[in-house]
């Protein structure tokens, strides 16, 4: 009996330390089985929310800082090249709204000259050319396009020739295509040339602006006191031009309206028939001088609503023509 008891005894014993020993393997399993996934669980969980903040997909093995270092240089390049292209689109768009706000007006204006429709210049002077005294006038040295204005400030549409013996000056309808008027002068009866602003009386209510150039053939006789206070006469020894509106719509029209040209070419002109074909009794030569055209008008409001509405050219009128 002492004997079973003392074989039983380390027997418990042995459960005993088993036991405890369970317990110790299963108190160590869970600690040692949740160290790993608390460490595992936060490194997956990490990178794809941070991946997913910047709006990137990338793979399990990409490192972090690697995406983090890419994502700033992807997003910013882009922002600053689209805010370049709309500066410079506003920039565009602003330079060309002030341009068209600009231009707009003048350029709508001078369309309604019936002189720049496509073809009308070319006929227009074919016609005047088809006009010319080959015997008379002989050959035709140049061709301008000129704004005539006469005693009383209204301004005249007018085409005029320079040839070998004559000056030109044609009253041309550009609508009908018709030579309405044509005044020969001859250049050796022209004896004096002056250019220069215009000037008025001083109480006139008048001005005008630019330059004119006046051409006198008859240096003796001067205008009746008739003739100055009647707006249709046409008896004055002198003729007086200025600038065409048109001449600034291009390098053509510019070369046909300018004065200065026209001028020094009348010039050499008429010298050249003095020295040819003298006139008894005159003085030959050309006298040129540089001062202002006096226009004898004081409140002239027959042209100033002729110049203002450019009742002396042929214009698109709306449903009226000239």
């Amino acid at each position: 009996m002492a004997a079973a008891e003392g074989e039983a005894a380390p027997r418990e014993e042995q459960q005993h330390q088993l036991g405890s020993s369970s317990r110790g393997l299963e108190d160590s399993q869970p600690a040692a089985s949740t160290e790993p996934s608390q460490e595992l669980v936060p490194a997956t969980a990490a990178a794809p929310t941070e991946n997913t903040e910047k709006g990137e997909t990338v793979g399990g093995t990409a490192p972090p800082e690697t995406t983090e270092e890419r994502a700033p240089t992807a997003a910013v390049a882009p922002a600053k090249s689209t805010e370049e292209r709309a500066a410079a689109g506003r920039v565009t768009r602003s330079q060309h709204g002030a341009v068209s706000t600009q231009s707009s007006p003048d350029q709508f204006k001078l369309r309604k000259f019936f002189v720049l429709r496509p073809g009308t210049l070319n006929q227009a002077i074919k016609d005047i050319e088809a006009l010319v005294d080959k015997e008379v006038d002989g050959s035709i040295h140049s061709i301008w396009l000129m704004a005539e204005v006469d005693h009383w400030n209204n301004e005249k549409e007018r085409l005029v020739l320079i040839t070998d013996n004559s000056l030109l000056v044609f009253k041309y309808d550009f609508v009908m295509f018709n030579c309405d008027q044509l005044q020969r002068i001859p250049l050796n009866y022209v004896d004096r040339i002056s250019h220069g602003t215009f000037s008025f009386p001083k109480h006139s209510l008048l001005q005008r602006e630019g330059e004119g150039v006046r051409v006198f053939w008859d240096r003796l006789r001067e205008p009746s006191f008739t003739s100055r206070w009647n707006p249709f006469a046409t008896d004055f020894p002198f003729i007086t031009f200025t600038h065409h509106p048109v001449r600034n719509i291009n390098d053509t029209f510019a070369a046909l309206c300018d004065i200065h040209n026209f001028r020094e070419q009348l010039k050499d002109a008429a010298q050249k028939v003095h020295i040819m074909k003298p006139v008894p009794g005159k003085a030959n030569g050309v006298l040129v001088l540089n001062q202002q055209i006096h226009i004898d008008a004081y409140v002239g409001l027959m042209s100033f609503l002729g110049n203002q509405n450019k009742l002396g050219y042929c214009m698109a009128r709306g449903n009226i023509g000239f």
